[in-house]
């Protein structure tokens, strides 16, 4: 009979999928392979509630089939992406262990830098249950007690209260305007700062797991 080796976990040989954020009902972790026909099925569920919004992402104006062929060739090249010089951790958002949407932590030269970015999004029956506000403090939680962040910067476009109204109930201040690099529509955007001293830290404990030396070494932290 053959000996199989024992390899090792893929935690081990990838440190973001050891990383766990939990806080009152919500569970993040970056998606995991398993976790994409989940995926794939939350993209073709509407996420706004007026198709003419302004905040409407390019990305989510497709097809659903070729958004979920995009998002999918988006998530693994994230992956492959990631280095002390620039990285994105995409969060899967559960509730109640359904998947509701995705919470993205950004990065540039991390180490020189210490400044994060954001977006997130989640599907339409997922609003108004106060989700968007905690899962954006979770990740605030994260990138300044954690990696050790400075600075965390956001930004949408001019109308979309409901993403003003997160970002102020997290501490972030205006900072000035900008016109938006992305593909599709150019609408004025307002650019959010906030620090570890105005952040307004959620009202329930948010646990971390997975922020060891290794991941650390892979984001320049």
């Amino acid at each position: 009979m053959t000996d199989f080796p024992d390899f090792p976990d893929l935690t081990a040989l990838h440190p973001p999928f050891g990383l766990v954020l939990r806080a009152g009902d919500l569970t993040l972790r970056p998606l995991a392979d398993a976790d994409l026909p989940e995926y794939a099925a939350l993209l073709r569920r509407p996420i706004f509630e007026d198709p003419n919004s302004p905040a409407m992402f390019w990305w989510y104006q497709e097809q659903p089939e070729v958004r979920v062929r995009n998002a999918l060739s988006f998530q693994w090249r994230l992956r492959s992406g990631i280095s002390p010089e620039g990285w994105t951790l995409p969060l899967g958002i559960w509730a109640g262990g359904r998947l509701i949407g995705c919470q993205d932590v950004s990065a540039v030269r991390f180490a020189e830098r210490r400044t994060v970015t954001s977006g997130s999004w989640l599907t339409l029956d997922a609003h108004g249950n106060g989700y968007g506000t905690l899962m954006r403090q979770a990740m605030l939680v994260l990138a300044f007690d954690h990696l050790g962040a400075t600075r965390a910067e956001s930004s949408a476009a001019v109308g979309n209260d409901a993403s003003f109204g997160v970002s102020r109930a997290c501490g972030y201040v205006d900072n000035g305007t900008q016109m938006p690099t992305l593909p599709g529509r150019v609408v004025l955007e307002q650019r959010f700062l906030v620090t570890p001293e105005s952040f307004r830290r959620p009202s329930v404990p948010v646990q971390v797991e997975g922020v060891g030396e290794p991941l650390r070494a892979m984001l320049g932290a």
